[in-house]
């Protein structure tokens, strides 16, 4: 199987330096002029995304960022090939209307959809919304919501009265054609549960291989219990350079630029998560902003003023691609990935990695040979040995 890239839309808006928030954190940035999340630049992003071969995009859900629903809807007619990796909260809306809206979506943007469920985000975040179930509330909730959108994409007629959803006479006038694939991540107990009867795509956050591999064996054994199969992802962000020196130098260079209130700041608001994905980032650097070179090429500094995923692939575009090959080996097919900022450090993933990883038979650009024609990259083909990040 072939390798599939996703890239992201800052939909908070994107810098030269690191752009933070998220999990009941406020978006924070350090960085001068600022890059607005505009559909004019959005959509630079996301046409540059297909070009150079990324299969979609995921757009982020949550108080911190524009609409995703909204945001791609408009992009979708300012790009051709890109599929949208839309972040969506179960609870928020009917699933009767949730499954509407993914119907329509799918039908008006040429089958380009596809579904990050986010079961709930922080308890203050959702109370927001209106929303007062605690986490495994929520989690129960997310099953039974999916179990009424499955049954009315199968082209069912559905009645169903659960603790948390109740429909009657429940049917779609015109079902999507494909489905959308649901991705779904979660390192809890009751998330396991819920990947394990829905997800198409487990995803999980960019945590040393050995980690990795551990989850996707908990997940490949929990579907199997259920009869499934799902593909697993990793998230992650992304500084590759046409040499090892010059990519740590640029997370050096974002490192350097964060300021330690900010950090403390970030830090005791993420502390008080109720995501066992972010106890599990915060572990990785404590903090600190010593030894964020937590195993080769996998940078934890993304993750001290951030929140969800928090680590990054550093490195020369060959040692990116050898941890990509790394991962693949235990499993994952698919990465979503990001950079700041986002439309450079997509040229430099796709114009660098990718034809590594295309020359070995691990990926081929999904519109074919007549869009993939990537720059020469200098020491694409080489590896140095990375420098210690500081």
């Amino acid at each position: 199987m072939s390798l599939t890239f996703h890239w992201f839309l800052p939909t908070y808006g994107d810098s030269r330096y690191l752009v933070g928030g998220g999990h009941g954190v406020a978006t924070t940035n350090t960085a001068t002029g600022s890059r607005p999340a505009t559909l004019a630049y959005l959509g630079q992003i996301a046409r540059s995304a297909a070009q150079l071969g990324f299969e979609g995009a995921l757009t982020p859900t949550g108080a911190w960022c524009e609409d995703a629903w909204l945001s791609t809807a408009m992009l979708a007619e300012v790009t051709e090939r890109l599929k949208f990796l839309v972040a969506f909260r179960p609870g928020l809306v009917s699933p009767t209307l949730g499954a509407q809206m993914a119907a329509t979506f799918q039908r008006h943007s040429g089958q380009r959809l596809l579904l990050n469920v986010v079961t709930g985000g922080e308890s203050a975040e959702q109370r927001a919304y209106g929303d007062f179930l605690d986490k495994d509330a929520r989690y129960a909730r997310c099953d039974e919501f999916l179990h009424v959108v499955r049954g009315l994409w199968r082209g069912e007629r559905v009645d169903f009265e659960g603790a948390h959803v109740h429909v009657e006479g429940a049917e779609l006038a015109r079902i999507p054609d494909p489905v959308p694939a649901l991705y779904f991540g979660g390192s809890s107990p009751a998330a396991g549960t819920v990947a394990a009867k829905h997800a198409d795509v487990y995803l999980t956050w960019g945590e040393p291989p050995q980690k990795v591999a551990e989850k996707v064996e908990w997940i490949r054994a929990l579907a199997a219990e259920q009869g499934r199969t799902p593909r697993f992802g990793i998230r992650l962000h992304v500084i590759s350079r046409d040499t090892s020196e010059q990519a740590w130098a640029e997370a050096q260079r974002l490192l350097d630029a964060l300021d330690p209130a900010t950090i403390s700041r970030v830090q005791e608001g993420l502390g008080r998560s109720e995501s066992e994905g972010q106890r599990r980032m915060l572990e990785l650097h404590g903090g600190s902003t010593a030894n964020l070179e937590i195993y080769p090429n996998l940078w934890a500094g993304v993750g001290l003023v951030r929140g969800g995923a928090g680590t990054a692939l550093v490195g020369s575009h060959a040692e990116v691609a050898e941890r990509i090959e790394e991962y693949h080996a235990l499993g994952i097919d698919e990465f979503v990935l990001s950079g700041h900022p986002h439309l450079e450090e997509a040229y430099w993933f796709g114009e660098g990695v990718l034809p590594i990883l295309e020359r070995k038979g691990l990926w081929r650009h999904p519109a074919g040979a007549a869009d993939a024609a990537p720059a020469g990259i200098p020491f694409a083909g080489g590896s140095r040995e990375p420098a210690a990040a500081s």
